[in-house]
């Protein structure tokens, strides 16, 4: 009694075990199961043809003894038209013996017909269940692997949280505090670089003009062209020698 009661208590222990390692990863329990299953079918099949085996042997010795039996039919009437009774006789007990065994040959391979037959059915019938018990496994496993996702998915959701009370809002802010300076800098220093254009403008167009009145009074001095042509008075013009000394002798 003392001893029932231990193995009841191990046993509700390894009960504990076992579900232990059921609820923390079910999927793998169920590959278990199914694996040990598709094990033992394995062995099953093998004995299935072992027994089968068998069959065939029993088919094998009902068709000799059916042969026999003809044979010896055969003799019993070829005696009997040779007129030779006593022969006859003994075939005829032969045929007999050969007939009762042959029967009870023909009720045993019946019988090994019967139960191939039915271990063959159950069989294809546990192979249906382990194909459905597959089919679950792999359903089950893509099911419990999409709500592990959501689950996921809905912690993150709450723990992302885009209100500007929360550390992620705060820092987000931040951020954009920062894109708007960065923004702001380059803005003014946009601005800023406009500032004394105009008169940069000015003083590049006075530049200019005062380098094409010098190129002008250069063409003049040298003749290239005359001061109607540049529309320059001739009072402006200076005097090369020839023309001073023309005038000292005037």
């Amino acid at each position: 009694m003392i001893f029932g009661k231990m193995w009841s208590a191990l046993r509700a222990q390894l009960n504990k075990v076992a579900n232990f390692f059921w609820s923390t990863d079910p999927i793998a329990q169920m590959q278990y199961e199914y694996d040990t299953a598709v094990e033992e079918l394995k062995t099953g099949r093998v004995g299935l043809e072992q027994y089968r085996a068998l069959v065939e042997r029993v088919t094998l010795q009902v068709a000799r003894d059916k042969k026999h039996v003809d044979q010896l039919a055969a003799k019993v009437k070829a005696y009997l038209q040779a007129g030779d009774r006593e022969t006859a006789a003994k075939f005829a007990l032969e045929l007999q013996q050969a007939k009762e065994e042959l029967a009870e040959n023909q009720t045993q391979l019946e019988m090994h017909e019967k139960a191939y037959g039915n271990n063959v059915t159950k069989i294809k019938h546990a192979n249906d269940k382990l194909a459905k018990v597959r089919d679950k496994i792999k359903r089950y496993d893509a099911e419990i692997k999409m709500s592990r996702a959501e689950a996921e998915m809905a912690k993150l959701a709450q723990s992302f949280d885009f209100d500007v009370t929360t550390d992620f809002g705060q820092i987000e802010a931040v951020i954009e505090d920062k894109i708007s300076l960065n923004r702001a800098k380059a803005r003014v220093a946009a601005d800023l670089s406009e500032e004394g254009l105009e008169d940069v403008q000015r003083e590049q167009a006075m530049e200019s003009a005062l380098a094409a009145d010098a190129l002008r009074q250069f063409e003049v001095e040298m003749g290239l062209v005359t001061p109607e042509t540049v529309n320059v008075p001739q009072s402006e013009k200076q005097l090369g020698p020839v023309e001073r000394q023309t005038q000292v002798e005037s």
